[in-house]
């Protein structure tokens, strides 16, 4: 399997599950439009994709992660369509298109976010095959109720804005738990559940949760030059608007050179991890060595 088939199956089966609860629903249409508006948005499904490669590197299938897959995805989108709010990040565009409130209004936007929560953890008691075993499934399900909450995205969001308009008063620690609780929680969430669903023992769970902590505060490093270097075409979203809002990165902490430094440095760890672990994947090469590439 490769990045595009991945994708390609995820998108198909969120839009089932959609279409499914649309055509039941009768008073609460908007809510299933709003709800599917953002998932199914154009865009990379990283989450989804790691999920579902971590599963068949570690013991050969992915199918009895995608109910997994989807749910992190749903999750994923919680958290864009809340953070694009204007009481948080107020952002008008998400990859490309507008912004959740832009469409539906602050309020479906919110109960929207809400609603993908609880989706996407019915979604994983509800489609991970049966073969899966109890132990398993309420392994992912605890991770991903951990990462949805104050000991997730929740806590990096929170952190996050505190840290707004006092970019020079936060050190490298703060930064840090914020990129850890903001980004790198999900990576951790879709990694991991990849494994619990193959099965992995306790030495491969130690390495794809190194794994999963050196690429999310990566990818979030990878944002924050982004955020710099990219257009608002390019990033689907408005560019240049963490210095503009007085964010903390790394790069308004350390210059966009100490920042590529970095993110290089913890993309080679997460090949050391991989080749510690004898995974063997193009799938995370292929992701490894496009970010590589863009930040150049």
């Amino acid at each position: 399997m490769n990045i595009n088939q991945y994708k390609d199956i995820v998108q198909k089966t969120l839009e089932d599950y959609f279409k499914e609860c649309r055509e039941k629903s009768v008073y609460e249409k908007t809510i299933w439009e709003a709800m599917s508006y953002t998932v199914l948005l154009p865009g990379k499904k990283l989450r989804a994709v790691f999920c579902l490669e971590t599963a068949r590197a570690l013991c050969g299938k992915w199918e009895q992660a995608l109910a997994a897959a989807c749910a992190i995805e749903m999750l994923h989108a919680q958290s864009l369509i809340h953070d694009d709010l204007p009481c948080m990040d107020n952002d008008d565009l998400r990859r490309g298109k507008p912004s959740n409130h832009k469409v539906f209004g602050e309020a479906i936007a919110v109960l929207a976010g809400d609603a993908l929560i609880s989706f996407g953890a019915q979604t994983i008691l509800d489609k991970t095959p049966a073969y899966v075993g109890n132990e398993a499934l309420l392994k992912v399900l605890r991770l991903y109720l951990k990462s949805a909450g104050a000991f997730g995205i929740v806590a990096g969001q929170c952190a996050d804005m505190e840290a707004e308009k006092k970019s020079g008063q936060i050190d490298s620690v703060h930064l840090k738990y914020i990129h850890t609780y903001k980004t790198a929680a999900l990576f951790e969430c879709a990694i991991l559940s990849g494994a619990f669903l193959a099965g992995a023992n306790e030495y491969e769970i130690s390495l794809m949760k190194e794994l999963s902590m050196n690429f999310g505060l990566a990818f979030q490093i990878y944002d924050d030059i982004l955020d710099v270097i990219s257009t608002t075409d390019e990033l689907g979203k408005t560019a240049g608007k963490d210095e503009k809002e007085g964010k903390a990165t790394y790069v308004t902490l350390f210059g966009l050179q100490k920042a590529k430094e970095k993110f290089n440095e913890l993309i080679s760890n997460c090949y050391d991890i991989l080749k510690k672990a004898e995974i063997e994947s193009g799938v995370y090469d292929c992701i490894l060595n496009k970010m590589r590439e863009r930040v150049k």
